[in-house]
């Protein structure tokens, strides 16, 4: 079992990355409410602003919706290729402090500093310096989580945002974990909280208090890892230039659907974004996954491999189509829907007369 205090991770999160960005280049955003995204009737809010968040305003969520949360809301087309130059400034920072970094995503990263590249800095001390370069550089704030493991530096940088830093020391961990509600914890979502909250789990304390067979027996083989969060222990390391094996997007509806046109319009903007992603990343993949959550949150997933690299859109939409079709007729009411990309790979190293074409 690993020991407490063995090493030093930071886990930094940009504060409303997108819309911070825009609000940072139009100050006629500054301190107004700010989604990025499209602001049709079937739009989805990419992200939002810390004024927009105070109205229920959060990614993922319909732009019908974000406006009757909030009327006043102003709606921001993205532009990827600034936000992605901005986390390479980002990164380039935190280079300067370690080369153990795990980009997450744009925005957001954990760094091992347990032995830096500058002087001898405390790991806080590390992560405010990394707080004071980046807002210098680039007029934004980030929030920072330290800790002695992955698990507990995210929970910390999540605890004081926006423009927050939050240290667990090693003789904290656990309690800090068993005083949380198992809905706080990252990686349990609201079904399997449920799910805990049913079987008399509600905080850390209750989850540390299960054996690890009946956590197996429960919920399969990521028990192992629910066990171990409970007793505040994680042995992931920081994996530098981590291969990302998918990339998927997903949408809960306000009202269970059950008409195959009103899916495949939910499913549009879904099938964009994860392309948008592949386009600013560089990356084609061969596997389309299409996820369906029904009413009684029975999940199911449909998958197809091509044999070529899909590098349209067209194709990817036409696939995705086709699984939803196969579905048909539906047997309930679809409350999520989420498609994905899978079997990555960069489109340098693909050769000519490997691509499959919407031609």
């Amino acid at each position: 079992m690993e020991q407490p205090g063995t090493r030093k991770i930071i886990h930094i999160d940009m504060d409303a990355f997108y819309a911070s960005v825009e609000q940072r280049d139009n100050p006629d955003l500054r301190g107004k409410p700010v989604a990025v995204g499209g602001s049709r009737q079937r739009g989805v809010v990419a992200a939002a602003s810390y004024e927009a968040r105070k109205y229920g305003v959060r990614s993922a969520m319909a732009s019908s919706i974000a406006l009757r949360k909030c009327p006043d809301l102003l709606f921001v087309k993205p532009r990827f290729d600034v936000y992605k130059a901005v986390s390479s400034q980002i990164r380039a920072i935190f280079a300067q402090f370690t080369s153990l970094i795990e980009p997450l995503s744009l925005d957001e990263a954990y760094l091992d500093v347990t032995d830096t590249l500058t002087d001898q800095r405390t790991a806080t001390q590390t992560a405010q310096a990394i707080k004071e370069q980046i807002k210098q550089e680039t007029g934004l704030t980030a929030s920072a989580g330290v800790s002695y493991n992955k698990f507990l530096a995210k929970l910390a940088s999540d605890y004081r945002k926006p423009d927050g830093l939050f240290v667990i020391k090693p003789h904290q961990g656990l309690a800090f974990v068993e005083g949380l509600t198992v809905g706080q914890f990252h990686g349990i979502g609201s079904v399997t909280a449920a799910k805990m909250n049913q079987l008399g789990i509600f905080t850390g304390l209750d989850l540390r208090q299960k054996s690890e067979a009946f956590l197996l027996d429960h919920f399969g083989k990521v028990g192992h890892h629910y066990y171990s969060i409970a007793r505040a222990i994680d042995t992931r390391p920081v994996t530098p230039d981590r291969e990302r094996k998918s990339v998927g997007s997903e949408n809960t509806f306000e009202q269970d659907l059950t008409d195959y046109a009103d899916l495949a319009t939910e499913l549009e903007p879904l099938i964009k974004s994860v392309w948008a992603y592949c386009e600013r990343m560089g990356l084609v993949g061969r596997t389309v996954t299409l996820k369906v959550k029904y009413a009684d949150f029975q999940q199911i997933t449909r998958s197809r491999t091509s044999l070529s690299v899909i590098a349209d859109q067209s194709v990817f939409a036409r696939i995705s189509l086709d699984l939803l079709a196969s579905l048909l007729p539906l047997p309930k009411g679809v409350r999520l829907l989420g498609v994905s990309l899978s079997s990555l790979q960069p489109i340098a190293t693909v050769q000519g007369g490997q691509l499959t074409l919407g031609i």
